[in-house]
């Protein structure tokens, strides 16, 4: 009689002084089936699992996954005798407003959590917490989904109609479909304070001052250290990376080529913004300063009455808006001429976006709030008089969407509906990546898929496709597994 095989698991950790890599990785043989775990120190991690044809050449596999492991440096270890690094978490105060009169606000959502992410399109707004919550709603405040992702949301940004939310457990998810997923994993050592895409090239900004570039497979491209630590501000165009820190705002080639220019800026860059040709960065020292993208050279500043926690513009820059530690948001003509200021009625903006006469609103009370910036309204307000706040409360059935890890988690089809897109995880270049199967496509460009479900020779099938610069494909809609 065959006896069960013993399920046997090697762990290692890699943990290097200061700022260095703190990651683990985890193998566990189960007679047939591979099982392999990594992530930060302290965190759940990714999982891949892998079937082989014999219990042989699954231990053989899982030897030489530990193998690599340790000539790079990892060594033995007792899960959780080693405490993760902590996260930095942007500490903030908020006062209470110095206007005389309140801004008109339209609706506000309370998330239950701080909030820093924010995204408003043509349809949609997004509100990220520091609760891992990601909430969807329309341009009248009322909620249509949620996506609830491992850790704490630093930002969210979009790359024409993709979605990505920068989080604390060091991972950027895709929220374009209703499976996230996590598209970037960023170095153990990045502490994620802000990020951009652009085109499909993930710029972080980091707590050490780095400026860390990552293509759309998840591979280094190039990195560097700013002059000043705290780089809350990073944005991105086909001319550089603009990266504000504590010391000013340095423009990077977009290949990496080099300093493009540097500003010191008047006091630490809290938040950045970007127009065609200018970008603006609110500072700890009670301003917007608007700056040159050719050149750098501040053009125009914007003066507030307490430190700048986030800005924006209106298109092409029209109007300047900001938002200060003492919960009153402003609005600037472009040459600098302050408007107005009036109180949010609801804490501090740490993120703003403007669009169609609306300004909306992200706060230390965790809330996304929605403002009638028109000038009617902003007359109306400065006299006294404001229209009553909806406040849009949680609905109960309201669909949830979290990250799938692990193959077993996604739905499964026997044949590809109409109109889909088959896929196919090959081996390429030593590593697993994802190919179109498909006519009508470039076989040789890879896809952007969700790493923790992808196994050698697995076929899955995507609602659409569509070609990014840079050579690559990016899933639109859902993700099924076809048997």
């Amino acid at each position: 009689m065959a006896t069960a095989s013993a399920v046997s698991t090697t762990y290692l950790e890699l943990s290097q002084e200061g700022d260095g890599a703190h990651k683990f990785y985890e193998v566990t043989v189960d007679g047939l089936v591979v099982t392999v775990r990594y992530g930060r120190i302290g965190a759940a991690g990714q999982i891949q699992t892998t079937t082989f044809p014999t219990a042989e050449k699954a231990r053989a596999a899982a030897a030489k996954k530990v193998g690599e492991k340790v000539r790079k440096g990892y060594a033995p270890a007792v899960q959780g005798q080693r405490a993760p690094r902590a996260v930095t978490r942007r500490q903030v105060t908020s006062a209470p407003s110095t206007a005389r009169a309140v801004a008109p606000v339209l609706w506000r959502f309370r998330t239950g959590s701080a909030a820093f992410g924010i995204h408003v399109d043509d349809e949609h707004c997004w509100v990220g917490n520091q609760s891992g919550d990601v909430y969807t709603l329309d341009h009248e405040g009322a909620l249509l989904a949620r996506f609830s992702l491992p850790d704490g949301v630093k930002c969210l940004v979009a790359d024409d109609f993709w979605i990505y939310a920068g989080c604390d457990d060091g991972k950027v998810y895709d929220l374009s479909s209703k499976l996230p997923f996590a598209a970037y994993d960023i170095a153990a050592d990045v502490d994620i304070f802000w990020l951009d895409i652009h085109e499909g090239i993930l710029n972080v900004s980091d707590r050490a001052g780095r400026l860390t570039v990552i293509d759309h497979e998840d591979e280094h491209q190039w990195a560097r250290r700013s002059q000043g630590e705290h780089a809350w501000m990073v944005r991105a165009d086909d001319r550089a990376v603009y990266h504000g820190h504590h010391r000013g705002v340095t423009a990077y080639a977009p290949d990496g080529g080099g300093e493009l220019w540097h500003t010191t800026t008047r006091g630490s860059v809290l938040f950045g913004w970007q127009e065609d040709d200018a970008v603006y960065a609110g500072t700890g020292h009670r301003v917007v300063q608007r700056l040159s993208k050719a050149t750098g050279v501040i053009e125009a500043t914007y003066t507030c009455d307490s430190p700048v926690y986030s800005c924006a513009t209106s298109p092409g820059g029209r109007f300047v808006f900001a938002g200060d530690s003492a919960s009153s948001v402003y609005c600037f003509d472009q040459d600098g001429t302050r408007l107005w200021k009036l109180g949010t009625g609801g804490g501090s903006a740490l993120s703003m976006q403007y669009r169609d006469e609306r300004l909306y609103l992200v706060t230390t009370e965790g809330s996304l709030v929605c403002v009638d910036a028109s000038e009617s309204a902003i007359t109306a307000a400065q006299q006294g008089t404001v229209p009553v706040a909806r406040d849009v409360k949680l609905a109960a059935a309201l669909p949830t969407y979290a990250p799938a890890t692990a193959v077993a988690a996604v739905s499964t089809v026997t044949r590809a509906p109409a109109g889909a897109v088959v896929v196919e995880c090959v081996q390429d270049s030593g590593r697993l990546r994802v190919h179109v199967v498909s006519e009508g496509y470039d076989a040789s460009w890879n896809v952007q898929f969700p790493r923790a479900i992808r196994e050698p020779g697995a076929r899955y099938v995507v609602d659409a496709l569509h070609p990014a610069a840079g050579g690559f494909y990016r899933v639109r809609g859902d993700i099924r597994r076809l048997l």
